[in-house]
C-alpha cells in the first residue's frame, strides 16, 4: 500500500495525504508537517491486526498527497477536505440535533428578537446557539413579557391604521401606527441585548435604580413596572448557578475513554456562568488521545463562537499550531489552558465527570436496547437479532404527488443519514401497491449492490403491502437476508396488527407492549417524514402556475401580465397583439406564451371550474 515509489517520490514538506479504498472512497484525511516521515511510519506499522491503525491500512489502495507552503496551510486544507469528505477514520462530531440561536435585527430600523435556526451574513446579533432549546423558548418568553418590541415579520414595518392584540395586551408599543416612542423602543433593545450578553445582574441592578427615579418623581406606573421587571429577571436568575467570580465567557473540555470508546463533553460558560453544554460520544475513534482531542477542538469551532479562553484536561497535538489556527478564526487571542489547580482545574473535573456519565448512559441505552431486540426476536419470530432496522411508507393523494418515504433505525435510535424520500416515476394513478414495489426495488437493488441492507424491513400496510415485499425480495434472490414484517394501523379497536411472512393471522400485541410501541414508533417516523415532504410537494403545486412554465417569465412579468389583463383565463385568450401591449414583452416572448397557454388547435381548453383558470 506504500510502495517505494510512493516514499520516494514524496518530498520533506508540509501538506495532506488521503489515504482511497479500492472504490476511491476517502478512508482517512491527515496533515503532516513533513509528508514523507508521515508516510514512513505507516509503512513501519507493525501493530496487531485488531489495532485501528493496522485495520485502516489494511483497507487503504492508494494514497494522494497535496503539498502546502506550511503547517498552517496543510491544517486549513485538511479541515476543508474533511468536512467534504467526511472519512470513515477521522473524528467526526456528529450531532443531529440543529441548536437554534436568538435573533436580535438590531440592522433593522425597529429590531425585533426571535429564534433562528442558522446565522446569516447579515448585521444582526445572534446569540447562542442553545443546547437547551427550553431554556431558549423560557429566554424568549421572558423578554416577550418584560419588553414589548413588535412581533410581526419582515425587516419593513408596514404602516396600520389599528394595532393588532400584542399592542392591547401590552405586549407591543405598536410602531407600525406611528405614535411609539423610538427613544424607549430602542432602550428596551438595549436591555434585552444586555440581558442576552449575561449582563443580568448589572441590568438588575440598572432597572433598580430607575425604579427608585421613578418613586421619587411620583411616577408609580412606571415605578411598578420596572418592579415587575426586576421581579421577574430575579426569580431566572435564581436558576442559573454562578461558577466562578470572574465575567468571561469559557468553553470546558472533558474527556473520557473507556476501551477504544471516547467521550468528549463541552461545558460553556458565559460571563461567569454555565449556559449549556454539549456531549459527543465517539463509538472507535482513530488515532491516540492528544491526538483526537485536536480533531474534536477543529471540528467543533468550525461552525461555532469562539470563546476567548479554553480549558482542556491535558495538552492536544499541535497545540500551538491550533492555538494560532482558532485566533485567526476569532480575529482575536484565542488561549488554550490546561489548569493545574484552583477553580479552573474544578471545572475541567466537572466536565470529565460529565463525559464519565455519558459512558453510563450509553452503556443504560445498550441494556435496554438488548433487552428489546430480544423481545422482538421473541414476539415476531425472527431468525437473528436485528441491529438495524428500516420502514418504508407511500403517501399520495388520489396518485398525485406521490412519494415513498424510507427511515432508518440503528441500535433502537433514530438514524438520520440513512433516511431516504422516493418520488414515484413509473406509477400513474392510485396503485399503492405498484408505488411499494418500486420504492422497495430501488431501496433494495441498491442495498444490494452496495452490501448496505437492513436487518429488519417494516412495510407500513397489512397482508398485500407484506407481500408485495416478499415478492421484490424473492425477485432480488434476497430470500433469508432480510426479515420482513408488515404493521397495519389500528381500526374499530381491534389494535395494531403484526403481519410476518408465512402467517395467516396477524400478531396482536397488547397496546402497552414495549415492541408494539417501538415499531409504532418506527412506522409513525416514516408516515411524519413522508407527509413533510408531501405537503411541501402540494404546497409547491398549489402556487405554481402555467405561466411559470412559460420560458422568459420570471416574477416581474407574470405580475405585469396579470395585472394588465385581470386573470389568467383572459391571459390564455389574448392573441400576440394584445400581447405586445404589456411593456418588456417582445414579438418571440410574446408567441411563446400564446403556444405555452393556449391550447392547439381541435382540443378543448380547461373547464372553467379548473384551479388553473382562477
Amino acid at each position: 500500500m506504500f510502495p517505494e515509489t510512493i516514499l520516494s517520490a514524496t518530498p520533506h514538506s508540509p501538506g495532506v495525504y488521503l489515504m482511497r479504498d479500492q472504490r476511491d472512497g476517502v478512508l482517512y484525511v491527515g496533515k503532516a508537517k513533513d509528508l514523507n516521515k508521515r508516510l514512513a511510519s505507516y509503512a513501519r506499522h507493525k501493530g496487531a491486526a485488531h489495532d485501528k491503525t493496522a485495520a485502516m491500512l489494511d483497507r487503504v489502495n492508494r494514497v494522494e498527497t497535496i503539498l502546502t507552503r506550511t503547517e498552517k496551510e496543510a491544517l486549513i486544507l485538511e479541515e476543508s477536505l474533511i468536512k467534504q469528505h467526511r472519512p470513515k477514520y477521522n473524528v467526526l462530531l456528529r450531532d443531529d440535533k440543529s441548536y437554534p440561536y436568538i435573533k436580535v435585527t438590531v440592522n433593522e430600523e425597529w429590531p425585533r428578537v426571535f429564534m433562528a435556526r442558522r446565522k446569516s451574513a447579515d448585521k444582526a446579533r445572534y446569540f447562542g446557539p442553545y443546547s437547551s432549546v427550553s431554556s431558549m423558548w423560557a429566554t424568549l418568553r421572558t423578554i416577550g413579557t418584560l419588553f414589548p418590541l413588535r412581533h410581526c415579520k419582515g425587516s419593513e414595518l408596514r404602516p396600520r391604521s389599528r394595532p393588532c392584540l400584542n399592542r392591547q395586551i401590552g405586549r407591543c408599543l405598536a410602531p407600525c401606527t406611528g405614535n411609539a416612542d423610538r427613544a424607549l423602543y430602542m432602550e428596551h433593545v438595549r436591555k434585552i441585548l444586555m440581558l442576552l450578553e449575561g449582563r443580568s445582574h448589572e441590568l438588575v441592578d440598572s432597572l433598580r435604580r430607575q425604579m427608585h427615579t421613578s418613586a421619587e418623581e411620583l411616577d408609580f406606573e412606571k415605578a411598578a413596572l420596572l418592579r415587575d421587571q426586576i421581579d421577574a429577571l430575579s426569580r431566572t436568575l435564581e436558576k442559573q448557578v454562578v461558577t466562578a467570580a470572574h465575567d468571561k465567557d469559557q468553553d470546558v473540555f472533558g474527556f473520557a475513554r473507556r476501551d477504544t470508546a471516547v467521550v468528549v463533553a463541552i461545558l460553556f460558560i458565559r460571563n461567569g456562568t454555565i449556559s449549556g453544554s454539549r456531549t459527543f460520544f465517539l463509538a472507535d475513534p482513530y488515532g491516540d488521545d492528544a491526538s483526537i482531542l485536536s480533531q474534536a477542538l477543529r471540528r467543533f469551532y468550525d461552525g461555532h463562537d469562539l470563546p476567548r479562553e479554553i480549558l482542556l484536561p491535558f495538552d492536544p497535538a499541535d497545540r500551538q499550531l491550533i492555538e494560532e489556527h482558532l485566533g485567526d478564526r476569532a480575529e482575536r487571542r484565542v488561549q488554550l489552558k490546561i489548569p493545574q489547580r484552583g477553580d479552573l482545574l474544578q471545572l475541567v473535573g466537572m466536565a470529565c465527570a460529565n463525559a464519565l456519565q455519558s459512558f453510563e448512559e450509553e452503556e443504560r441505552k445498550q441494556r435496554s436496547w438488548e433487552n428489546l431486540r430480544g423481545e422482538l426476536v421473541k414476539s415476531l419470530a425472527l431468525e437473528r437479532l436485528p441491529e438495524r432496522i428500516e420502514c418504508v411508507d407511500i403517501s399520495n393523494i388520489g396518485g398525485r404527488q406521490a412519494i415513498g418515504s424510507l427511515v432508518s433505525f440503528a441500535g433502537g435510535l433514530v438514524d438520520k443519514p440513512g433516511f431516504r424520500r422516493y418520488t414515484i416515476k413509473t406509477v400513474d394513478g392510485p396503485n399503492d401497491y405498484a408505488m411499494m414495489r418500486e420504492v422497495l426495488e430501488r431501496r433494495l437493488g441498491r442495498g444490494q449492490e452496495e452490501d448496505d441492507l437492513p436487518d429488519l424491513l417494516l412495510v407500513d400496510g397489512g397482508k398485500g403491502q407484506l407481500g408485495m415485499a416478499m415478492a421484490v425480495v424473492a425477485d432480488l434472490g434476497l430470500d433469508g437476508r432480510i426479515e420482513l414484517l408488515g404493521i397495519a394501523k389500528e381500526r374499530q379497536e381491534e389494535g395494531e396488527k403484526l403481519y410476518r411472512p408465512q402467517r395467516k393471522n396477524p400478531i396482536l400485541l397488547p397496546a402497552h407492549n414495549p415492541v408494539l410501541l417501538f415499531l409504532m414508533r418506527v412506522r409513525d417516523e416514516a408516515h411524519r417524514f413522508g407527509i413533510t415532504f408531501h405537503r411541501s410537494l402540494r404546497k409547491k403545486a398549489a402556487f405554481t402556475s402555467p405561466l411559470d412554465m412559460v420560458p422568459g417569465i420570471g416574477k416581474s412579468k407574470k405580475q405585469l401580465l396579470l395585472r394588465h389583463f385581470g386573470s389568467l383565463k383572459r391571459l390564455r385568450q389574448a392573441s400576440v397583439e394584445e400581447l405586445l401591449e404589456v411593456k418588456s414583452i417582445g414579438p418571440s416572448l410574446a408567441a411563446s406564451i400564446v403556444a405555452s397557454l393556449q391550447p392547439p388547435a381541435g382540443t378543448e381548453p380547461p373547464a372553467a371550474s379548473d384551479p388553473t383558470t382562477d
